[in-house]
């Protein structure tokens, strides 16, 4: 009969355990929650997936996003850029498709936007330029200070904005 209860006592603090380690697990907040954004510009549906990082009292341009290094535009994967039309980027010509879409910001405030033929990579690790569909160049703005980096669309383009920078790509 002691065994029986023994037994019992080790079941139900072993459920105990368990059912604790979900509940702490499962309320844990992602550092970088995924997301995405999807609107109609120029007659095509634009799509962008990231991971959406937070500032959490970082110094972010020039520090974790380096100047003149190739930056994934997100967290995690790279971010994603897919349209279902082929449009005009800064005025240059981006065939229908899925791209895996990169930045590299300057300190001067112009950002070089590349969209890759490799939609799916970790991080730019293994980004080649020789893989660039498209690559132009844009001109940042600063703006009021934003904890996390979103993507926005419109019906002259999309923004990347974060911290207190700010990158529109024009589309037509």
């Amino acid at each position: 009969m002691k065994r029986f209860f023994k037994t019992k006592a080790l079941l139900l603090l072993a459920f105990a355990m368990l059912t604790t380690a979900v509940s702490f697990a499962q309320s844990k907040k992602p550092a970088s929650p995924h997301d995405s954004t999807t609107a109609v510009v120029a007659g095509s549906t634009i799509k962008i997936k990231y991971g959406s990082p937070y500032v959490k009292g970082r110094k972010i341009l020039g520090e974790l996003v380096p100047f003149d290094k190739v930056w994934r535009a997100g967290a995690d994967s790279s971010t994603s850029v897919t349209t279902s039309k082929a449009i005009k980027v800064e005025g240059k010509t981006l065939p229908a498709g899925r791209y895996a879409f990169f930045v590299i910001p300057s300190a001067k405030g112009t950002w070089t936007i590349i969209f890759d033929k490799n939609p799916k990579q970790w991080g730019a690790y293994t980004y080649k330029e020789s893989n660039d569909q498209l690559r132009v160049t844009v001109k940042g703005k600063t703006i009021p200070k934003q904890e996390s980096l979103t993507y926005t669309i419109g019906k002259g383009g999309f923004s990347l904005k974060w911290d207190t920078f700010e990158v529109p790509v024009a589309i037509k």
